[in-house]
Protein backbone atom coordinates (compact mmCIF):
# COMPACT_ATOMS: atom_id res chain seq x y z
CA UNK A 1 0.00 0.00 0.00
CA UNK A 2 3.03 2.08 1.23
CA UNK A 3 4.73 1.53 -2.09
CA UNK A 4 1.52 2.30 -4.46
CA UNK A 5 1.06 5.67 -2.31
CA UNK A 6 4.80 6.28 -2.95
CA UNK A 7 4.16 5.79 -7.10
CA UNK A 8 0.88 7.98 -7.35
CA UNK A 9 2.39 10.57 -5.63
CA UNK A 10 5.70 10.68 -7.81
CA UNK A 11 3.07 10.27 -10.45
CA UNK A 12 1.40 13.03 -9.64
CA UNK A 13 3.88 15.44 -8.98
CA UNK A 14 5.52 14.31 -12.42
CA UNK A 15 2.25 15.36 -14.23
CA UNK A 16 2.23 18.55 -11.69
CA UNK A 17 5.47 19.47 -13.00
CA UNK A 18 4.55 18.56 -16.79
CA UNK A 19 1.37 20.84 -16.81
CA UNK A 20 3.14 23.43 -15.31
CA UNK A 21 5.92 23.60 -17.90
CA UNK A 22 3.13 23.23 -20.47
CA UNK A 23 1.54 25.90 -19.07
CA UNK A 24 5.04 28.43 -18.74
CA UNK A 25 6.11 27.17 -22.42
CA UNK A 26 2.82 28.18 -23.64
CA UNK A 27 2.52 31.49 -22.40
CA UNK A 28 6.15 31.50 -23.00
CA UNK A 29 5.28 31.05 -26.79
CA UNK A 30 2.53 33.34 -27.05
CA UNK A 31 4.30 36.33 -25.79
CA UNK A 32 7.29 35.25 -28.14
CA UNK A 33 5.15 35.35 -30.92
CA UNK A 34 2.22 38.18 -30.00
CA UNK A 35 2.49 42.17 -31.31
CA UNK A 36 5.06 43.86 -29.91
CA UNK A 37 3.06 47.18 -29.80
CA UNK A 38 -0.97 46.02 -30.83
CA UNK A 39 -1.82 49.54 -31.60
CA UNK A 40 1.22 50.72 -34.11
CA UNK A 41 0.71 51.89 -37.64
CA UNK A 42 3.83 53.25 -37.81
CA UNK A 43 5.85 51.48 -40.66
CA UNK A 44 9.32 50.32 -40.34
CA UNK A 45 11.80 49.39 -42.73
CA UNK A 46 13.44 46.23 -42.43
CA UNK A 47 16.19 45.23 -44.99
CA UNK A 48 17.03 41.22 -45.25
CA UNK A 49 20.71 41.31 -47.60
CA UNK A 50 20.88 38.42 -49.83
CA UNK A 51 22.82 34.92 -47.77
CA UNK A 52 21.35 36.18 -44.70
CA UNK A 53 20.32 33.45 -42.32
CA UNK A 54 17.16 33.00 -40.29
CA UNK A 55 18.83 33.51 -37.26
CA UNK A 56 20.75 36.38 -37.64
CA UNK A 57 16.74 37.69 -39.55
CA UNK A 58 15.79 36.65 -36.18
CA UNK A 59 18.34 38.40 -34.33
CA UNK A 60 17.54 42.06 -36.21
CA UNK A 61 14.05 41.42 -36.05
CA UNK A 62 14.02 41.69 -32.60
CA UNK A 63 16.79 44.45 -32.06
CA UNK A 64 15.10 46.32 -33.69
CA UNK A 65 11.87 45.78 -31.55
CA UNK A 66 9.88 44.05 -34.76
CA UNK A 67 9.33 40.94 -32.66
CA UNK A 68 9.54 39.58 -29.06
CA UNK A 69 11.89 36.88 -28.84
CA UNK A 70 14.09 35.68 -31.83
CA UNK A 71 14.14 32.21 -30.46
CA UNK A 72 10.33 32.04 -31.01
CA UNK A 73 10.28 33.89 -33.89
CA UNK A 74 13.04 31.21 -35.25
CA UNK A 75 11.42 27.82 -34.21
CA UNK A 76 8.09 29.45 -35.74
CA UNK A 77 9.86 29.52 -38.72
CA UNK A 78 11.37 25.78 -38.78
CA UNK A 79 7.62 24.91 -37.66
CA UNK A 80 6.00 26.50 -40.76
CA UNK A 81 8.62 25.30 -43.14
CA UNK A 82 9.21 28.25 -44.85
CA UNK A 83 13.32 29.21 -43.84
CA UNK A 84 14.04 28.74 -48.14
CA UNK A 85 11.26 30.97 -48.80
CA UNK A 86 12.50 33.95 -46.81
CA UNK A 87 13.76 36.62 -49.61
CA UNK A 88 16.24 39.20 -49.75
CA UNK A 89 14.80 42.97 -49.89
CA UNK A 90 13.16 45.78 -47.99
CA UNK A 91 10.41 45.26 -46.27
CA UNK A 92 7.48 47.55 -44.37
CA UNK A 93 6.60 46.14 -41.28
CA UNK A 94 5.12 47.39 -38.50
CA UNK A 95 5.01 46.52 -34.50
CA UNK A 96 1.49 45.58 -34.49
CA UNK A 97 2.36 42.22 -36.69
CA UNK A 98 2.51 39.18 -34.92
CA UNK A 99 5.55 36.59 -35.60
CA UNK A 100 3.21 34.36 -37.85
CA UNK A 101 2.43 37.82 -39.79
CA UNK A 102 6.07 38.83 -40.12
CA UNK A 103 7.12 35.54 -40.98
CA UNK A 104 4.56 35.36 -43.79
CA UNK A 105 5.35 38.52 -44.98
CA UNK A 106 9.29 38.05 -45.38
CA UNK A 107 7.78 35.78 -48.04
CA UNK A 108 5.49 38.10 -50.01
CA UNK A 109 5.52 41.19 -48.49
CA UNK A 110 6.76 44.35 -50.21
CA UNK A 111 9.92 42.95 -51.74
CA UNK A 112 12.21 45.59 -53.52
CA UNK A 113 14.66 44.23 -56.01
CA UNK A 114 18.63 44.64 -55.90
CA UNK A 115 20.15 46.19 -59.32
CA UNK A 116 23.59 46.37 -60.09
CA UNK A 117 25.06 48.79 -62.13
CA UNK A 118 28.99 48.79 -63.30
CA UNK A 119 31.19 51.20 -64.16
CA UNK A 120 31.74 52.22 -67.52
CA UNK A 121 28.34 51.84 -68.37
CA UNK A 122 26.61 54.56 -70.88
CA UNK A 123 22.71 55.69 -69.84
CA UNK A 124 21.30 53.18 -72.52
CA UNK A 125 22.79 50.44 -70.59
CA UNK A 126 21.55 51.05 -67.31
CA UNK A 127 18.45 51.97 -68.82
CA UNK A 128 18.02 48.32 -70.23
CA UNK A 129 18.93 47.23 -67.13
CA UNK A 130 16.44 48.74 -64.78
CA UNK A 131 13.84 47.81 -67.98
CA UNK A 132 14.64 44.17 -67.67
CA UNK A 133 15.08 44.08 -63.56
CA UNK A 134 12.27 46.61 -62.99
CA UNK A 135 9.69 46.86 -65.76
CA UNK A 136 10.86 50.97 -66.16
CA UNK A 137 10.27 52.12 -69.33
CA UNK A 138 13.82 53.11 -70.82
CA UNK A 139 12.78 56.38 -72.69
CA UNK A 140 11.13 57.38 -69.28
CA UNK A 141 14.64 56.57 -68.01
CA UNK A 142 16.56 58.43 -70.36
CA UNK A 143 14.70 62.11 -70.83
CA UNK A 144 15.86 62.15 -66.81
CA UNK A 145 19.31 60.62 -66.44
CA UNK A 146 22.58 62.48 -66.88
CA UNK A 147 25.45 61.01 -68.55
CA UNK A 148 28.41 60.66 -65.85
CA UNK A 149 26.24 60.92 -62.64
CA UNK A 150 24.23 57.39 -62.49
CA UNK A 151 26.60 56.67 -60.31
CA UNK A 152 27.34 52.64 -60.71
CA UNK A 153 26.79 50.57 -57.94
CA UNK A 154 24.67 48.16 -56.32
CA UNK A 155 20.73 49.44 -55.26
CA UNK A 156 18.00 48.27 -53.63
CA UNK A 157 14.95 49.65 -56.00
CA UNK A 158 11.35 50.04 -54.85
CA UNK A 159 9.03 48.13 -57.25
CA UNK A 160 7.25 51.18 -57.25
CA UNK A 161 10.12 53.82 -58.11
CA UNK A 162 9.78 56.00 -60.73
CA UNK A 163 11.80 56.27 -63.59
CA UNK A 164 12.95 60.13 -62.28
CA UNK A 165 13.45 58.41 -58.72
CA UNK A 166 15.55 56.36 -59.37
CA UNK A 167 17.62 58.89 -61.46
CA UNK A 168 17.42 61.23 -58.01
CA UNK A 169 18.61 58.07 -55.81
CA UNK A 170 22.20 57.25 -58.43
CA UNK A 171 22.55 61.42 -58.03
CA UNK A 172 22.29 61.50 -54.70
CA UNK A 173 24.61 58.42 -54.50
CA UNK A 174 26.96 60.48 -56.62
CA UNK A 175 26.77 63.07 -54.67
CA UNK A 176 27.59 60.93 -51.17
CA UNK A 177 31.05 59.38 -52.36
CA UNK A 178 32.09 62.19 -54.21
CA UNK A 179 32.66 64.45 -50.84
CA UNK A 180 33.53 67.66 -49.90
CA UNK A 181 36.87 67.35 -49.83
CA UNK A 182 37.61 65.70 -53.26
CA UNK A 183 35.49 68.66 -54.77
CA UNK A 184 37.62 71.36 -52.50
CA UNK A 185 40.87 69.23 -54.09
CA UNK A 186 39.32 69.19 -57.78
CA UNK A 187 39.82 73.41 -58.01
CA UNK A 188 43.93 72.69 -57.77
CA UNK A 189 43.67 70.12 -61.43
CA UNK A 190 42.52 73.41 -62.74
CA UNK A 191 38.99 71.87 -64.29
CA UNK A 192 35.55 72.50 -63.05
CA UNK A 193 33.74 69.48 -61.21
CA UNK A 194 32.18 68.81 -64.34
CA UNK A 195 35.04 68.53 -66.67
CA UNK A 196 36.49 66.08 -63.78
CA UNK A 197 33.79 63.92 -65.08
CA UNK A 198 34.13 63.99 -68.30
CA UNK A 199 37.59 63.13 -67.94
CA UNK A 200 37.18 60.39 -65.17
CA UNK A 201 34.52 58.51 -68.08
CA UNK A 202 36.97 58.50 -70.43
CA UNK A 203 39.41 57.13 -67.68
CA UNK A 204 37.00 54.71 -67.13
CA UNK A 205 36.96 53.32 -70.47
CA UNK A 206 40.44 53.33 -71.36
CA UNK A 207 41.79 52.19 -67.65
CA UNK A 208 42.53 48.37 -66.94
CA UNK A 209 43.13 48.52 -63.64
CA UNK A 210 43.19 50.92 -60.25
CA UNK A 211 47.06 50.69 -60.96
CA UNK A 212 47.04 52.72 -64.23
CA UNK A 213 44.06 54.59 -64.44
CA UNK A 214 46.11 57.75 -62.20
CA UNK A 215 49.02 57.75 -65.09
CA UNK A 216 46.29 58.03 -67.93
CA UNK A 217 44.68 60.23 -66.23
CA UNK A 218 48.16 62.57 -66.05
CA UNK A 219 48.73 61.57 -69.98
CA UNK A 220 44.92 62.80 -70.84
CA UNK A 221 45.80 66.12 -68.82
CA UNK A 222 49.46 66.19 -70.66
CA UNK A 223 47.82 66.04 -73.78
CA UNK A 224 45.12 68.80 -72.54
CA UNK A 225 47.42 71.57 -72.17
CA UNK A 226 49.41 70.94 -74.75
CA UNK A 227 46.45 71.13 -77.25
CA UNK A 228 47.20 68.38 -78.42
CA UNK A 229 43.55 66.07 -79.11
CA UNK A 230 43.03 63.49 -76.95
CA UNK A 231 42.72 61.01 -79.57
CA UNK A 232 41.01 58.11 -77.05
CA UNK A 233 39.14 55.39 -78.98
CA UNK A 234 36.32 55.16 -76.02
CA UNK A 235 34.84 58.67 -77.48
CA UNK A 236 34.91 57.38 -80.85
CA UNK A 237 32.89 54.49 -79.54
CA UNK A 238 30.08 56.85 -78.03
CA UNK A 239 29.58 58.39 -81.42
CA UNK A 240 29.39 55.68 -83.00
CA UNK A 241 26.95 54.04 -80.86
CA UNK A 242 24.78 51.03 -80.73
CA UNK A 243 26.43 48.28 -82.78
CA UNK A 244 23.37 45.59 -83.99
CA UNK A 245 25.78 43.10 -85.19
CA UNK A 246 27.96 43.02 -82.29
CA UNK A 247 24.66 44.08 -80.01
CA UNK A 248 26.95 46.44 -77.92
CA UNK A 249 27.05 49.82 -77.24
CA UNK A 250 31.16 49.76 -77.53
CA UNK A 251 31.86 48.78 -80.88
CA UNK A 252 35.02 46.28 -80.59
CA UNK A 253 37.40 46.95 -83.90
CA UNK A 254 37.41 50.50 -85.12
CA UNK A 255 38.49 51.58 -88.33
CA UNK A 256 40.26 54.74 -89.87
CA UNK A 257 36.77 55.67 -91.58
CA UNK A 258 35.25 55.76 -88.05
CA UNK A 259 38.16 58.00 -87.05
CA UNK A 260 36.21 60.31 -89.47
CA UNK A 261 32.99 60.60 -87.96
CA UNK A 262 31.52 64.11 -87.85
CA UNK A 263 30.66 64.26 -83.75
CA UNK A 264 31.85 66.38 -80.85
CA UNK A 265 32.68 63.73 -79.28
CA UNK A 266 35.59 62.77 -81.74
CA UNK A 267 38.28 63.59 -80.14
CA UNK A 268 40.65 62.39 -83.31
CA UNK A 269 38.80 65.43 -85.19
CA UNK A 270 38.42 67.47 -82.01
CA UNK A 271 40.90 69.70 -79.36
CA UNK A 272 39.97 69.35 -75.85
CA UNK A 273 37.44 67.45 -73.67
CA UNK A 274 34.22 65.86 -75.79
CA UNK A 275 30.78 68.18 -74.48
CA UNK A 276 30.47 65.72 -71.50
CA UNK A 277 30.39 62.29 -69.93
CA UNK A 278 30.94 59.14 -72.42
CA UNK A 279 30.27 56.94 -69.76
CA UNK A 280 29.52 56.74 -66.01
CA UNK A 281 33.00 56.42 -63.97
CA UNK A 282 33.01 54.95 -60.58
CA UNK A 283 34.97 56.11 -57.82
CA UNK A 284 38.45 54.98 -58.37
CA UNK A 285 38.33 56.42 -61.93
CA UNK A 286 37.08 59.73 -60.54
CA UNK A 287 39.82 59.66 -57.91
CA UNK A 288 42.06 58.98 -60.62
CA UNK A 289 41.67 62.23 -62.15
CA UNK A 290 41.56 64.11 -59.18
CA UNK A 291 44.62 62.60 -58.05
CA UNK A 292 46.43 61.80 -61.49
CA UNK A 293 50.22 60.52 -61.19
CA UNK A 294 52.46 63.58 -62.79
CA UNK A 295 54.27 62.29 -65.65
CA UNK A 296 56.17 63.98 -68.73
CA UNK A 297 54.62 60.98 -71.24
CA UNK A 298 51.99 61.85 -73.88
CA UNK A 299 51.17 58.44 -74.90
CA UNK A 300 49.79 54.94 -73.98
CA UNK A 301 48.59 52.11 -75.12
CA UNK A 302 47.95 48.59 -73.51
CA UNK A 303 49.41 45.56 -74.82
CA UNK A 304 47.41 41.96 -75.39
CA UNK A 305 47.67 40.97 -71.63
CA UNK A 306 46.70 44.70 -70.45
CA UNK A 307 49.54 46.13 -69.44
CA UNK A 308 50.40 49.64 -69.86
CA UNK A 309 52.86 51.11 -71.65
CA UNK A 310 53.78 55.11 -72.24
CA UNK A 311 55.48 57.03 -74.25
CA UNK A 312 57.00 60.72 -73.90
CA UNK A 313 57.42 60.59 -78.37
CA UNK A 314 56.10 59.94 -81.31
CA UNK A 315 58.50 57.84 -82.49
CA UNK A 316 58.74 56.33 -78.61
CA UNK A 317 54.95 55.43 -79.14
CA UNK A 318 54.92 54.08 -82.46
CA UNK A 319 57.91 51.87 -80.73
CA UNK A 320 55.64 50.08 -78.44
CA UNK A 321 53.16 49.97 -80.71
CA UNK A 322 55.30 47.90 -83.03
CA UNK A 323 56.68 45.72 -80.14
CA UNK A 324 53.30 45.22 -78.10
CA UNK A 325 50.62 45.85 -80.87
CA UNK A 326 52.21 43.53 -83.74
Amino acid sequence: MKLAYTFWLRFGIFLGVVALVSVVGWAWWVDGVSPVEPASVEPVTFVIPKGEGVRSIASRLSQQNLIRSATAFYIMVKFLGIETQIQAGDYRLTRSMNGRSVAQELTHGIVDTWVTTLEGWRVEEIANTLAKELDIPEKEFLKNAREGYMFPDTYLISQEATPAGIVELFENNFDKKVTPQMREDTKQTGFTLPEVVTLASIVEREGKSDTDRPLIAGILFNRLKANIPLQVDATLQYALGYQPYEKTWWKKLLTNEDKMIKSLYNTYLHSGLPPGPIANPGLSSIRAVIYATPTDALYYIHDTSGQLHTARTLEEHNANVSKYLR
